[in-house]
């Protein structure tokens, strides 16, 4: 038996075999090759190798490549190219005596082209192969052509008019919104710093602070004071269908663009109730309604703008701006699945009534930001608002855009946005098409063509200010009425003569003005003057404006201006036209003085702050058809009595709190009529609203309620020990009289039953359990002492439990 070998012998074994292999192969070829050509005398055969010679050979081979380093592939390439050049080098004629040329004499010509040869050859190929298809598709189009003549002129047409989809990935990047500066407190600790904004947040706060919010919002900043929020209250987002965006693309009258996806908000039938009475409180003057409102639904966006408004007038502007961020925080949480609305690239549909309260919310809270400084985060806020709807632009957030830009350092922005529209504005002022006809582009408004030559004289610094210069010019040769009204609000002189000029003349209103579109020609050159004079005010500005306004004038035309075509064709149609009335009426405290050139009819309409002024072109609005087959959030529904004690066990876990809260509640009848919900609505609104709880009960307990006696309880109820009722869940009290539709009611089958148990459950699931430090306060305020409240909180912290010292055990 031979010895049984290790796994290194094995392996050299089989190299061995390997390489004799490989030797008697190329023996093999080697006879072959002799007897097919001739063997020159000047490279005679090599001898064979043996086993172990080859083996040698092969490791020295492998030592020196292994010096060398491993080949790229690049080299390897050219090693093989030369093989092949050189072995298509003809033999050498048998009869010749000349030596055959060595493999090193080869020059490099011989190798083939070069790098930048193969380079240049392959691109032609293409340009060759790209040249033959395009040759084949223009000659079938010639073909067609010939066959019906009216398809060339068709397919002319729709090649001009159609977006492209590099504009619409270039507009999306400029209207997506930067999430980080949404922060408005994070711009104020950049001038202020943390320390005192957190000084200011915390002397600012006021009212109890309840459970705190688990949600995150890029919008807003949920506060501890806020509503518990845990579902979407009502609120989802759906995109809109096909033939919904053909009647949108119909109503406007414009042509479909690429890269852009409508959406449009839906209501829940709770939601859609709770708006119903939203909308009779706002019919019957009534502004206490709202709270009530709150009560049934916390996070309901049209109630909580409408006491926004409320508090605005009153000029508590930290709450209002409170309720616009609950508001703002209410519509972000519905915006879930593939609406991202800062993507620059999805659109929320004005016409829909469910939508416009959102594009409100978001124009309150750009124009609150702006009273507070923050101009960075209130630009990021309008670009929202204006990616929301950029077509129309019915809140008129281009006209905050066009100088906020400027303030907020966002100079570049505005140049490539310019530069974005600029062409197809000129193709369209030349007659040809353009994708954006009736559609409102930024180029054809005066405040930006003025801040656009701005950006541009900001950017180019101590250079040549020769493109500012001529973007200032093609701006006054334009929109001439914004020239005087600049010059007076930034104090910048100018001489007589020009001021005499015809196409200075001002008009404080629109009695001398033609049609809509010089109404709102001369309006936004009001607006702009207004609100960026501050711009303009720097002596090297105001020089460079007077200086070129004055080497202009000469040139502009001696009649009254006229508004250029592109701007009166757009401003001729209502929509467009009410976006900027819409704008003047929200910002009704700053534009108040502009009122003179919106409408008559507007004016004297009757229009909500809620929804103000909704577009001509809607497809819904808050009418009967919107509000059919809504029921009466609103009216007392009678609960049973395990509704109701489950509903407040729900509420109040706690059993000891839970049996002195009815206790509570017994004592006091008068809270029966005040509380037609029973216990359960009392409770959640002593935690939703616990300042007004307080005066009413404080009312109460001076009009209504006796006054205890020496050594009584609170009601009139003796004083001593008495035993606390707790109420079981699951215990059916009989000591009450059922009436017959309760006797009809538990006569029902089974599975109606069955199924009213699961909406009740269903309904229990958003009672969210009130604070156990709540309940207690309120017990120890209406029911006990305040020394009693402190000797009860101390024992708590002790014992574990709740005592009464009054006789409650």
């Amino acid at each position: 038996m031979p010895p049984r070998l290790n796994k290194r012998q094995l392996r050299a074994q089989e190299e061995l075999q390997a390489l004799n292999t490989d030797v008697n192969h190329d023996l093999q070829e080697s006879e072959q090759s002799e007897r097919v050509s001739p063997v020159s005398p000047a490279a005679p055969p090599k001898p064979a190798l043996g086993g172990f010679a080859a083996r040698r050979r092969t490791i020295a081979a492998k030592k020196r490549r292994h010096k060398r380093g491993p080949q790229s592939p690049r080299r390897l390439k050219k090693k093989k190219k030369k093989a092949t050049t050189t072995t298509s080098v003809p033999p050498p004629d048998r009869n010749s005596h000349t030596p055959e040329p060595e493999l090193s004499q080869t020059t490099p010509a011989s190798a083939g082209p070069s790098k930048k040869e193969r380079k240049a050859l392959k691109k032609q190929k293409a340009k060759d192969k790209q040249k033959d298809e395009l040759d084949d598709v223009d000659k079938a189009l010639a073909e067609l052509s010939l066959k019906y003549p009216d398809l060339k002129q068709q397919l002319a047409t729709s090649s001009a008019a159609s977006s492209s989809p590099a504009v619409a990935r270039s507009l999306a990047a400029l209207l997506a919104v930067s999430l980080p500066h949404l922060d408005n407190e994070a711009e104020l600790r950049k001038f202020f710093g943390s320390k005192v904004i957190s000084a200011a947040k915390s002397g600012s706060s006021s009212g109890p602070a309840r459970q705190s919010v688990l949600q995150r919002s890029n919008l807003t900043r949920p506060q501890p004071t806020w509503w518990p929020a845990q579902l979407r209250e009502g609120l989802s987002v759906r995109p809109l269908t096909e033939n919904e965006v053909e009647t949108e693309l119909r109503r406007h009258g414009w042509q479909p663009l690429h890269g852009e996806k409508l959406w449009s908000v839906e209501y829940s039938k709770k939601y859609r109730a709770v708006t119903f009475e939203f909308m009779r409180t706002v019919m019957s003057g009534d502004p206490e309604g709202f709270y009530q409102l709150l009560r049934v639904l916390p996070y309901h966006g049209d109630t909580l703008l409408q006491l926004s408004e409320v508090y605005h007038h009153r000029e508590e502007h930290g709450t209002a701006a409170d309720y616009v961020d609950r508001a703002l925080f209410t519509y972000e949480r519905a915006f879930v699945g593939s609406f991202n609305f800062t993507s620059g690239a999805n659109r929320l549909d004005f016409d829909h009534v469910e939508n416009r309260p959102f594009f409100l919310a978001l124009h309150r809270q750009v124009t609150d930001l702006q009273r507070r400084g923050c101009v960075r985060t209130a630009f990021e806020f309008a670009r929202l608002l204006y990616a929301l709807d950029p077509w129309s632009d019915p809140h008129g957030a281009i006209l905050h855009l066009e100088y906020l830009a400027i303030k907020s350092g966002m100079i570049q922005w505005m140049i490539d946005l310019w530069d974005l529209f600029e062409p197809d504005v000129e193709k369209e002022s030349k007659g040809g098409k353009s994708p954006y006809v009736r559609r409102l582009v930024p180029n054809i408004l005066p405040g930006f063509a003025y801040s656009h030559a701005l950006a541009l004289f900001i950017r180019e610094g101590d250079s040549d200010h020769e493109r500012s210069t001529e973007a200032l010019k093609d701006a006054i040769r334009k929109f001439p009425p914004v020239v005087p009204l600049l010059a007076d609000k930034a104090d910048i002189s100018l001489s007589g003569d020009i001021r005499a000029h015809p196409s200075f003349r001002i008009h404080p209103d629109a009695t001398m003005l033609l049609s809509d579109s010089h109404v709102i020609f001369h309006l936004l050159s009001h607006l702009y003057a207004q609100r960026a004079l501050v711009l303009w005010k720097p002596a090297a500005r105001a020089s460079w404006f007077a200086q070129t306004v004055a080497s202009v004038y000469n040139t502009l035309p001696t009649a009254s201006p006229a508004p250029p075509k592109l701007f009166f064709t757009r401003f001729e149609s209502p929509s467009l036209a009410w976006s900027i009335y819409r704008h003047v009426l929200v910002n009704e405290l700053t534009c108040r003085s502009f009122f003179p050139f919106v409408p008559r009819h507007i004016l004297d309409a009757r229009h909500l702050a809620c929804d103000p002024l909704p577009p001509t072109t809607r497809a819904n609005e808050y009418d009967s058809d919107f509000f059919r087959g809504v029921e009466d959030v609103l009216a007392a529904r009678p609960r049973s009595r395990r509704q109701e004690a489950r509903l407040l066990e729900r509420l109040v876990p706690d059993g000891v709190l839970r049996g002195q809260l009815l206790d509570f509640w017994n004592a006091h009848p008068a809270l029966a009529q005040r509380f037609p919900g029973g216990i359960a609505q009392f409770a959640q609104i002593a935690e939703q609203m616990p300042e007004v709880l307080e005066d009413m009960m404080v009312g109460l307990a001076g009009a209504d309620m006796p006054q205890p006696q020496e050594g009584g309880m609170p009601g009139g109820m003796p004083g001593g020990e008495f035993v606390v009722n707790f109420v079981d869940p699951d215990d059916d009290v009989d000591d009450v009289e059922e009436d017959p539709a309760q006797l009809l009611q538990n006569t029902r089958p089974a599975e109606e039953q069955t199924e009213e148990e699961e909406q009740e459950e269903e309904e229990e699931q958003e009672v969210a359990p009130l604070p156990i430090r709540f309940v207690r306060s309120l017990v120890s305020r209406f029911w006990g002492g305040s020394s009693n409240s402190a000797a009860n909180e101390s024992s708590d912290d002790e014992d574990g439990q709740l005592r009464d010292t009054e006789g409650v055990d």
